[in-house]
């Protein structure tokens, strides 16, 4: 019986086994959207809650994301869709994955949490336990797949998360989510399309 290895040309076999350095390589080939769409959305839904705080003095300044249900709906069919089209899943992609599956367990978690804590100044405490939530997988990630935007962006969101420590001015806090979303979700996100593209 003939050995169906026999039917590769040298060339194919080396071009075989270039694809598979590469594919171990670079295997990790985010294009950056996923990123870039929580980014903008965190980035855009602090700074709306920011100014229905601190501008208009609205109560119910947290209602601002609701507007992230249909994302998450988005997200889930977005991911499901790219496993069925990815044939071959990497250590690195199911290490990825179980990272940002623990980060948003922690978040749906907190923000039960909170909603149960109704007395108390316990608020005035939760940018400092988001910003240092927020660096954990972005940091994970970039050590895993050895981005380093990634890993100084999450970096930054623990700086950001001390930072926040020292101002007293509740309302103001608000103002750094923004730039955690911007230094450590958004500028990695338009790097990672960057190189998505040149691959």
């Amino acid at each position: 019986m003939e050995n169906p290895e026999n039917n590769f040309t040298p060339q194919e076999s080396l071009q075989l086994i270039e694809s598979m350095i590469n594919r171990a390589k670079d295997k990790y080939a985010e294009d950056g959207s996923m990123y870039l769409m929580w980014g903008w959305l965190v980035f855009i839904c602090s700074l709306l809650q920011f100014l229905l705080l601190h501008v208009f003095q609205y109560e119910y300044h947290y209602i601002v994301w609701l507007v992230t249900i249909p994302f998450f709906i988005y997200q889930y069919f977005y991911v499901s869709k790219k496993q069925r089209q990815q044939k071959v899943v990497t250590y690195t992609d199911s290490i990825v994955g179980y990272v940002w599956i623990t980060f948003a367990i922690v978040i749906i978690l907190l923000g039960f949490i909170v909603g149960l804590l109704t007395t108390g100044e316990y608020y005035t405490h939760i940018i400092h336990i988001l910003l240092a939530i927020y660096g954990m997988p972005v940091f994970l990630t970039g050590v895993i797949v050895r981005f380093k935007p990634l890993t100084i962006g999450g970096i930054a969101c623990w700086i950001l998360c001390i930072i926040s420590c020292f101002i007293t001015i509740y309302d103001y806090q608000f103002l750094l989510i923004p730039v955690a979303m911007l230094v450590a979700w958004i500028i990695p996100g338009y790097l990672l399309r960057a190189k998505y593209k040149q691959q």
